[in-house]
């Protein structure tokens, strides 16, 4: 073997351990992308009120996106196969969130859409594989990822409410207003102390009154309805069971599910 091969061999082995290991430094170093990952996105919440400080801004946006790229190569490095990877629609939404803060002059007015790393990191198999291990494919797994959606939702009209009418619309003076806009409209309470103007601002309403209304009721049903296990029947491939069937409700196929007594 070729001395680059074999660098890049043990390259991948390492990182491989480290993304997908068990050992006490691979859950450490997990542990910190997450928290890292957790900072970013508490950026990108505030980063459109942060934007009228100039080069302090983009210094943290470039900063940002040094961090991300580098984390994005491991992963890919990690997984091997880089065509598989890439077919993963949360490496696309990364990939996305990063373009937006390697251009975001050009991409000003997608920034919002970064909040969306929100979702992919609490739908992500590298989260509850870490944080989350004894919870994975629990309830508590099913309401973590409905209020992980019901919170990117806000934050991205947010965030769209923030940069298309802020200091163009009288009712939206800053990122408050545009919170405010959105959480009223979201259960539709409906003050009208704040309104956005247009057709534009009545079809952005009626779509975060939707959104939100669908992405709250789903948050409640994941809080209140029985839980069920993903354990797919290997007959007809009904996928959720109570964590005590013994039979598949569809079929009558005998199930083995998995109970380590938790």
């Amino acid at each position: 073997m070729k001395t680059n091969d074999h660098e890049r061999f043990r390259l991948r082995a390492r990182l491989r351990a480290l993304y997908h290991g068990s050992s006490p430094v691979a859950v450490r170093f997990r542990y910190a992308i997450i928290i890292v990952d957790l900072l970013i996105i508490a950026f990108f919440i505030v980063a459109p009120t942060l934007r009228e400080h100039g080069l302090t801004f983009y210094v943290l946006d470039y900063a940002v996106a040094a961090f991300l790229a580098l984390d994005m190569a491991a992963r890919a490095i990690a997984h091997g196969d880089l065509k598989a990877w890439l077919k993963k629609p949360i490496v696309w939404v990364d990939l996305f969130v990063l373009a937006t803060l390697l251009a975001p002059a050009w991409l000003l007015n997608l920034g919002f859409l970064r909040v969306v790393r929100l979702w992919t990191l609490i739908h992500s198999e590298f989260f509850w594989r870490t944080v989350g291990q004894r919870y994975d494919n629990t309830r508590v797994e099913e309401i973590a990822k409905a209020a992980a959606s019901l919170l990117t939702f806000v934050f991205v009209i947010t965030g769209f409410v923030y940069s298309s009418f802020a200091g163009r619309h009288d009712g939206v003076a800053g990122y408050v207003d545009a919170l405010y806009f959105t959480v009223t409209s979201l259960t539709t309470t409906g003050y009208g102390d704040v309104t956005l103007p247009g057709v534009w601002g009545k079809l952005l309403s009626i779509a975060t009154m939707l959104g939100g209304v669908s992405l709250f009721i789903g948050l409640i049903q994941s809080i209140l309805r029985p839980h069920k296990v993903i354990h797919p029947c290997p007959d007809c491939g009904l996928r959720r069971h109570d964590p005590d069937a013994v039979h598949c409700k569809a079929c009558g196929k005998l199930l083995n599910i998995p109970d380590d007594g938790v």
